[in-house]
């Protein structure tokens, strides 16, 4: 059984991860969604299933408009994925328990081979950034040579999200271990983030009082999307007045 000291300490050593969005120097590009479909393997779903609304994306560019035409203008894009949230909605009701949180990252982990596609998660998730894999698209060559080897392909039938490329966080923190040290601040990113031309992602361990996302996080001036709803996301967003 383990200890809630043991839990914390595991936490503490290993870190926290999350991000910061400055949305004013956002320009809504999406050379961050095309650079996690890449990352991530995520398919092609094609104009038909678009059309249904079953789009697949980990990361979306929100825009919201305001005032009435035609003096209308539009509020700064907001960059929406998975929140990584320290109490998240999705995992309770997850009967498969493919939905988990994980002690050592802080991260809300989905475990593709417990899926069962229930569905429940993307329900109860507020931010709706959950995506239903809902067939066996195709890849058809030689987009098949694009493929991560270090991301597993998903099947039809089980829900996909952000990881906040995770595989990325074990690699740099397997060459870390092995050359005897920790992970430094900056030496590696995600995808989204490294993609973007504006610098308008940064992430890290916001544990670390010395890395920038932390800095940035703890400025006073970010939020927290819903934040009201008691969900403690990992991911900050700066948005000027």
């Amino acid at each position: 059984m383990i200890r809630p000291e043991e839990i914390k300490l595991s936490s503490e050593e290993n870190g926290k991860w999350g991000m910061v969005i400055d949305q004013d120097i956002c320009t809504g590009c999406q050379a961050c969604v095309a650079a996690c479909a890449m990352e991530n393997n995520i398919s092609f779903v094609g104009e038909e299933d678009s059309g249904y609304g079953r789009a697949m994306h980990w990361i979306r560019i929100e825009r919201f408009w305001e005032g009435e035409y035609p003096e209308v203008k539009m509020t700064p894009q907001q960059p929406m994925l998975c929140q990584q949230c320290g109490h998240a909605t999705c995992e309770p009701v997850c009967p498969a328990f493919a939905t988990v949180h994980s002690q050592a990252e802080q991260l809300n982990l989905q475990v593709y081979n417990r899926c069962v596609g229930t569905r429940y998660c993307a329900n109860n998730c507020p931010y709706q950034v959950r995506a239903f894999n809902w067939r066996d698209y195709q890849r058809p060559e030689p987009l098949s040579n694009q493929l991560n080897p270090d991301v597993t392909v998903r099947r039809m039938g089980v829900m996909e999200k952000c990881t906040f490329c995770i595989q990325r966080i074990h690699k740099a923190q397997d060459q870390a271990k092995a050359e005897g040290r920790e992970v430094q601040d900056g030496e590696f990113t995600t995808a989204c983030a490294q993609a973007c031309p504006a610098s308008a992602i940064v992430f890290g361990r916001v544990d670390n009082p010395e890395s920038l996302v932390s800095q940035l996080a703890h400025k006073g001036h970010g939020v927290k999307h819903l934040e009201e709803l008691g969900t403690l996301p990992n991911v900050t967003y700066f948005k000027g007045g």
